[in-house]
This record gives C-alpha cells, sequence and structure tokens, in this order.
C-alpha cells in the first residue's frame, strides 16, 4: 500500500565525525563532498571544520540525525534527538526527567534503568569488554536483533515518563507521532525493553496507544470524521514537542483487527510520518549493525509470524527485525495495525537511494 511519506530531511549542517575503532571502520564510508543534507543512512558524519581550521573552543555542530553507536556517530537521514539535546530523553540520568528531585521509579525499582553488560557473552570478549568497554566491532558480533513496540502511552514525552520515571525501564528510541526519532541511550547499553531479548536486540518504542480486546479503549484518543480516525492528545497527556491541538492521521483508516497468539485484538495505524522515520531508522541500523537485517520471521505462507518464535536456540538466533509479540507470549505490540512490509520495502528503498 502507497502512502504519502515525507521525504526532504535537507538542510543538515555536517557533524565532526567521530571515528568508529579500527576494527569497524572500514565497513563505512562517507558520503561524496558534493552531496547535500544528510548523509546515506549508516554513513559516519563528515568532519564539519578542518582540524587544521579548528580553534580550541570551536563549536562543533551536528546534522540533527545521526545516531550513537559506540561512541560514533551514523546518519539516519531523519530527525533524531539525542539524550545529550535540549529536550531529549536522557535514560543515563539518575533521577526522574518529570519530576527531577527524585530519584528512583516510582515503581521502587533500584536505578540504573539500564545495564552497560550484555551478558551471554564469551570469555574473551566478556574479559574485553569488562576492561576496555564496547568497540563498535565486537557490539556488530553481539547485537543481531531490533525489537518493536507501541509504547501504549500514546506519545514518546508520555512512554519516557512511564518507562523512565515510573517502572525503571528504557528502550534506545522512541518514535513519536510526527516522526521524530528520540535516542535515549548509546547502542552499547543493554536497554531494558524486550526480557532476556535485551542481551542481542536494540529496543525501538513506537508512539501509539495500543491494541485491545475491547474498541472502546481507542475511542479516548481517536474521534471519527469524515476523512477518517483523527488522533488526538487527551488533556493530561505528557505531548513533549508535539504542538498543542495538534491532530494526527493514521495511515489507514481504522481501526484495524487482527489475530495475535490466537486473539483478536484492535489497534488504529501508526502515521505515515512514523512509518517513514522508522524505515530510514532501521536502514541505518542494518548497515551499523549489519546482523540486524531488513527481515521479519515469516511462515510457510509467507506473512509474517503472528506467534512467538521458537524457544531455544532457533529463536535466540533469528537476525532481523522482530515485534514484542514474537519474543513474549503475553505481548501483541506492535499491533495488528503495523504494517511490516511497508516499513521493511521503504527502508531497503532508502538504502538503494529511492
Amino acid at each position: 500500500m502507497a502512502f504519502a511519506f515525507a521525504l526532504a530531511v535537507g538542510g543538515c549542517v555536517r557533524a565532526p565525525r567521530c571515528v568508529p575503532d579500527e576494527r569497524g571502520a572500514a565497513a563505512f564510508t562517507s558520503p561524496p563532498a558534493a552531496a547535500a543534507g544528510a548523509g546515506t543512512p549508516g554513513n559516519a558524519p563528515r568532519p564539519a571544520i578542518s582540524p587544521a581550521v579548528a580553534r580550541p573552543g570551536d563549536p562543533a555542530t551536528r546534522a540533527d540525525d545521526e545516531i550513537v553507536v559506540c561512541g560514533a556517530r551514523f546518519h539516519t537521514g531523519t530527525k533524531v534527538v539525542l539524550w545529550t539535546d535540549p529536550a531529549g530523553f536522557d535514560a543515563y540520568r539518575p533521577h526522574r526527567r518529570f519530576e527531577p528531585a527524585e530519584a528512583l521509579p516510582s515503581d521502587g525499582r533500584e536505578v540504573p534503568r539500564y545495564g552497560s553488560f550484555r551478558r551471554g557473552l564469551d570469555a574473551a570478549l566478556a574479559a574485553r569488554v569488562a576492561a576496555d568497554g564496547w568497540r563498535l566491532a565486537d557490539l556488530q558480533a553481539v547485537v543481531h536483533q531490533v525489537v518493536l513496540h507501541y509504547d501504549a502511552a500514546g506519545t514518546s514525552a508520555q512512554a519516557f515518563e512511564v518507562l523512565h520515571d515510573r517502572r525503571g525501564l528504557s528502550a534506545h528510541f522512541l518514535v513519536d507521532l510526527d516522526g521524530t526519532v528520540y535516542q535515549t541511550l548509546d547502542l552499547k547499553e543493554r536497554a531494558w525493553h524486550a526480557g532476556s531479548t535485551n542481551d542481542r536486540s536494540v529496543g525501538i518504542e513506537v508512539a501509539n496507544i495500543g491494541a485491545y480486546a475491547d474498541r472502546a479503549v481507542l475511542d479516548r484518543w481517536y474521534a471519527p470524521s469524515p476523512e477518517g480516525a483523527r488522533l488526538v492528545v487527551p488533556d493530561g497527556v505528557r505531548r513533549g514537542a508535539l504542538p498543542a491541538g495538534a491532530t494526527f492521521v493514521p495511515a489507514r483508516p481504522g481501526p484495524i483487527a487482527g489475530a495475535i497468539h490466537g486473539e483478536t485484538v484492535w489497534q488504529h495505524d501508526f502515521t505515515a510520518a512514523q512509518y517513514e522515520a522508522l524505515a530510514r531508522l532501521l536502514a541505518a541500523l542494518s548497515r551499523v549493525l549489519p546482523r540486524c537485517r531488513l527481515a521479519a520471521p515469516r511462515g510457510a505462507d509467507g506473512e509474517v509470524l503472528r506467534t512467538l518464535l521458537p524457544d531455544g536456540e532457533a529463536g535466540a538466533a533469528f537476525e532481523g527485525v522482530l515485534g514484542h509479540w514474537h519474543v513474549s507470549g503475553a505481548k501483541v505490540d506492535p499491533g495488528p495495525a503495523f504494517q511490516w512490509d511497508v516499513v521493511l520495502e521503504r527502508a531497503r528503498a532508502v538504502l538503494d537511494g529511492r
């Protein structure tokens, strides 16, 4: 199904390059000098100032589309707000984001909300990471899954409050209703988003109130109109940078029903801006972490599985993009409305320059 995606992400100022370690740098090339705007997804940024010209104390700019992996920055071609940016969501901070006088999450979980050491590493790699930290090549050998979630909070700001301030959890990325991507942690960290899968995965929370057996749950968020349902953020929900009173249009009319783990649930679709941003983010991740292929688990009929992956090594060995429902029988996210083929095909097209 076609969407009117917003493709223009130009006018970005290139950032000083953060060079990956020597064992990972050869996998990446900088965009041609004549290229305008943001670089190809997965490329390391080009220097903005020649080292021979830069003076100590000169500001270093960035392109506003980079993600951070093992301290190095890589382009995505879509707007990214880092945890270090004003209005960013910082999962490293020990205190609550929206109640800064309070340190511990409100459910009593101890801080921090993430882990710096992924479990199950072989002895040599574990010793090296413990001594020196993560190198890009080491992370590329370990991380081979991307887990997609709907946040069930409706906006990225509300999601971060729930995850960080209340529950003591984390995800590497949040994708808001307008397509803004928020990165909360360097990907070398073990975000707490999907149980034991955390050791081998990147976690992405996409803003959407979720999927339910009772369609009435959706009525608080979606108002009918002649053109189809419109999403209006309810009063009392954190909007973050989303404009007050803004409405958002699902990519397809809904709600849409589907069976996951044999249970039929209803959900409104994500926005076109979210699909475009997610496709570009996945394209970048597939280059930076090559084992995170642009593929999803499929059955004999070619359709994306709507059940758990096989237990044990078979499921753990899958390389690509998963839904939360693939690794937990208690979860149904990213939900029946999520358009797997659209996102993955769009990500491939981005890498092909289409």
